[in-house]
């Protein structure tokens, strides 16, 4: 179980990752990378835990208590608005949220929610506290089913600010956070690909497509690894620089290998492994599911006005 494996990471500290722009941002994504390579759901809610723990730490926020799972629940959608009350010092949430990952695990969460100013405030909750109701699941894809993401209703729940108004979306760490979800798509990649690898070590000889499906795979697989590398090196030098442009082509790049992945994994190996190997399927269905937190080419169009001269 999802919820079970997340927690052992947790109390064995396999999540105490180094706070990017430290000097260890590459340690950090090749850990996050190594966590969804063993298990996708489970790594995409390690990923928002610890991004959660470099929010808090960048904005001076409350210190997290150990052996509680933090999310990140931050997106906008129609219909679904949670708004911040302000009366002195006290806060409370009131509304819906959206696409709320580990809505029945997480303890903690960092939640987005529009102040009378009509700013976008940051703000941490505990989920045990009056007023947190995950309302039921309308998931119907098996993709990512085990991240448990549904909408969350906040009724006057007490709620702690983290930063100033828009501070969540302006600070650099937020690119450097968006670079750390490439590197979960990267390692559940490398899972995709584990047959293929396996299927042309043992059969070399029998199938030539399959052996040229493998080095197309494994380029895109390198170069998407070789540019992780060298983001991380950026961010390192310049931790207090947003790198929008780095995080946008690191994640342009990786969903691009992500794609070389799945397509060329199915068409090399037909559909034996996604019919009968329960364990492939589950990783290609959740990486198709998870990648599309990308805005595909919206995505690139916003990295394409950035880097037009």
């Amino acid at each position: 179980m999802t919820t079970t494996t997340v927690q052992r990471w947790l109390d064995a500290g396999d999540l105490d990752l180094p706070l990017p722009g430290s000097g260890g941002t590459l340690i950090r994504w090749q850990r996050l990378s190594a966590l969804c390579e063993r298990d996708v759901a489970a790594g995409r809610l390690a990923e928002a835990h610890t991004d959660a723990i470099a929010i808090l730490a960048e904005l001076h926020g409350p210190r997290a208590q150990p052996g509680r799972l933090w999310g990140v629940w931050a997106a906008e959608a129609p219909g679904a608005t949670v708004t911040a009350h302000h009366d002195g010092d006290d806060v409370t949430l009131s509304g819906v949220k959206a696409w709320c990952s580990g809505a029945g695990m997480c303890a903690d969460a960092l939640v987005t929610a529009q102040t009378a100013t009509g700013a976008r405030g940051l703000y941490a909750v505990d989920l045990h506290s009056p007023g947190v109701q995950p309302l039921p699941s309308t998931w119907r894809n098996a993709g990512m089913a085990e991240s448990d993401t549904r909408s969350v209703q906040f009724s006057a729940a007490p709620a702690t600010p983290v930063g100033g108004p828009d501070e969540y979306l302006t600070r650099p760490g937020f690119w450097h956070g968006a670079a750390g979800v490439a590197a979960c798509w990267l390692g559940a990649a490398r899972a995709v690909a584990t047959p293929l690898y396996r299927a042309v070590a043992e059969r070399k000889s029998e199938n030539p497509y399959a052996a040229a499906h493998l080095g197309a795979v494994d380029t895109a697989l390198a170069a998407a690894g070789a540019l992780m590398a060298s983001t991380a090196d950026q961010v390192d030098a310049a931790p207090h620089s947003a790198g929008q442009v780095a995080a946008r082509r690191l994640r342009a790049a990786v969903e691009t290998a992500v794609d070389e992945v799945i397509a060329r994994t199915a068409r090399a190996l037909g559909p034996a492994p996604l019919a009968m190997d329960e364990l492939h399927a589950q990783h290609v269905a959740d990486l198709a599911m998870y990648v599309r937190q990308s805005h595909a080419e919206k995505d690139l169009a916003a990295l394409g006005l950035l880097v037009a001269r």
